[in-house]
């Protein structure tokens, strides 16, 4: 099986390009529809990131650890998945891997987590271990 994860490189590549507008959602409809259920939010910042807070309902997938939880990510199309990291750089580098594999429902959040907490949005602390969903 291929690798999905990003290189670095394709993490730095991300890093002044300009998606598709398919590809992103803004930070209000993210919030907004993971908030009414309409989609599933995805974070997939590393561990140490999660322990700064993170969006409650989120699910919680580690970048590094997208090939071996690939299965966690809905694959149905009805059921659109949002991606979020810190500022939006690894979220839209792993939107495109995920594309290649046939998820074109999956799209990444504009502005990440760190504008997320600067707007001073609600954030809970996870629970111990990574990959748990963060309830309401």
């Amino acid at each position: 099986m291929a690798a999905i994860a990003p290189t670095l490189a394709s993490v730095t590549a991300a890093c002044g390009q300009t998606e598709a507008s398919a590809d992103v959602v803004s930070l209000e409809a993210a919030r907004a529809e993971h908030k009414a259920g309409r989609a599933v939010l995805i974070d997939i910042r590393e561990p140490e990131e999660h322990a700064t807070g993170v969006a409650a309902g989120a699910r919680l997938l580690p970048m590094r650890q997208l090939n071996q939880r690939l299965a966690e990510i809905p694959t149905r199309p009805d059921q659109p998945v949002l991606l979020i990291c810190h500022t939006q750089n690894r979220s839209s580098a792993t939107l495109r891997a995920l594309r290649e594999r046939g998820y074109g429902h999956v799209r990444y959040v504009n502005g990440g987590m760190s504008e997320w907490a600067r707007r001073g949005w609600p954030m809970v602390k996870p629970p111990a271990g990574t990959g748990a969903r963060v309830n309401p």
